[in-house]
């Protein structure tokens, strides 16, 4: 299914485990050098410091450099403990790898929002890359909060409505 970004509510309550996005609009790539800062911002309610858009948005978990973006592990601590935050303050769609906890699932299911995973493919994700610049945290390099525009960004929907594909 094509999707364009920001996704509304309605959409997300529509999709399934194991259902296939291609994505295309402004999603957000940040892993765990940068993920607490936008939490810490959100806390104190300061997100309106940076040039930053989470409703109905995507984030990535994924550094963005030269050699091109993949998904890094989603259940590392300073990621993982960002869903649930990030998903309150308007975040749909976290793409990334590897299973979360229950309390995470929970959370997801509790603000409306999803896990997707991505093709283990650097080349072809870097490919859907029309554009980057870096939105946040430019002192972090590559793990710097970055914007993407992206064209047909291909994600499964891991975990949606209490379900997860890890669970066997």
């Amino acid at each position: 299914m094509q999707v364009s970004m920001p996704i509304s509510d309605s959409l997300i309550k529509e999709l399934k485990v194991f259902d296939t996005l291609e994505i295309t609009g402004v999603i957000y790539a940040g892993r765990d050098a940068v993920l607490p800062k936008i939490v810490s911002l959100i806390n104190r309610n300061r997100l309106n410091e940076i040039d930053v858009d989470l409703n109905g948005s995507a984030i990535f978990h994924s550094a963005v450099s030269i050699a091109g973006i993949g998904p890094t592990s989603s259940n590392k601590l300073d990621i993982e403990s960002s869903i649930p935050v990030l998903s309150k303050a308007g975040v749909k769609i976290h793409i990334g790898k590897g299973s979360l906890s229950k309390d995470t699932v929970e959370a997801l299911n509790e603000y409306n929002s999803v896990f997707a995973v991505t093709p283990p493919i650097t080349a072809l994700l870097s490919s859907t890359v029309e554009y980057k610049k870096i939105a946040a945290f430019p002192e972090e390099g590559i793990e710097a909060f970055h914007m993407l525009h992206v064209v047909r960004f291909p994600v499964i929907i891991a975990i949606a409505h209490g379900k997860s594909i890890f669970n066997k």
